[in-house]
């Protein structure tokens, strides 16, 4: 049986549909903390069982009878994100499982700007050392981020972040489509895979003119300062940790962490990957 983790997650519940088009209800398992949330799987087939990694307990029988586990990486930083990344990968060893995929990002490494990475970095280093065979997905910076980042610029006429650098920005939906690929496809990558990236690596100072495109309006990109853009979270109740760990974002960027296009997402798709632009016009289309 495959294991989700996180299926009520934006990526993970998006790994769960594509998987169900490509292999029984019943060989799909996922682990949620709320499992009346993952229901609708249930409806279809999917076994649906509590699992929380603060809990090993549940997720020895979240887990229960595992061929393969993905563990879909926790929305944390620090310390706490890696100890609860060991605990799940732990009890996929426990279970038996033959295989554990677990979304890492690509830059991940020790010495990375952005704390994310080098929380991945360290979870990769328990996945070397749990003696079981493991496929850490290199995935590209969500492209979701830069439409938050972008934030309501087609009204005001401005986005104002600081000075970034090209960024290989990839939708969910594709990362979710290679996940499920891998996991049918077992062992096509052992360790960390290349990067799985959208085929542009596009600063926002691109990203304002496609915005201005697509909306029509005029779209300004505006440079402030590091210090300008901590006061800005902190001054809308962001805690300064946080606001610091955003921040990290952009001088990782800066410092070319997330600019590789490779051509491994599409290989994996059999087709290119969804571009931004299109993601923002489908998101315009919601509004």
């Amino acid at each position: 049986m495959i294991i989700v983790t996180g299926a009520t997650g934006r990526l993970g519940r998006q790994v769960v549909e594509s998987l169900l088009r490509r292999v029984p209800a019943g060989r799909i398992g996922v682990s949620v903390r709320e499992p009346q949330q993952a229901q609708a799987f249930a409806d279809r087939g999917v076994r649906v069982r509590r699992g929380s990694f603060t809990d090993a307990a549940s997720l020895a029988y979240a887990f229960e009878g595992a061929s393969q586990a993905l563990i879909v990486s926790v929305d944390k930083m620090g310390e706490e994100c890696v100890k609860q990344h060991r605990v799940a990968i732990e009890a996929a060893v426990a279970a038996g499982a033959r295989r554990i995929l677990y979304t890492s990002q690509m830059g991940a490494d020790a010495t990375s700007h952005f704390q994310a990475c080098r929380d991945h970095a360290a979870t990769d280093e328990s996945l070397r050392a749990c003696g079981v065979p493991f496929t850490s997905l290199r995935n590209g910076f969500y492209a979701m981020s830069a439409v938050h980042f972008l934030g309501r610029a087609a009204e005001s006429g401005q986005v104002v972040l600081p000075v970034d650098g090209p960024v290989a920005w990839t939708a969910h939906a594709d990362l979710a489509d290679a996940t499920a690929a891998l996991l049918v496809d077992e062992g096509r990558f052992d360790g960390p895979t290349p990067p799985l990236t959208g085929g542009q690596a596009l600063t926002f100072d691109d990203i304002a003119d496609i915005a201005t495109g697509v909306t029509g309006r005029a779209v300004r990109r505006i440079v402030a300062s590091d210090d300008e853009f901590r006061q800005q979270l902190t001054g809308r109740g962001v805690p300064t940790e946080s606001a610091d760990q955003l921040l990290g974002i952009f001088t990782a960027s800066r410092a070319g962490e997330f600019a590789t296009v490779d051509p491994t997402l599409a290989t994996l798709l059999g087709r290119e990957p969804i571009t931004l632009e299109a993601m923002l016009r489908e998101q315009l289309s919601q509004d």
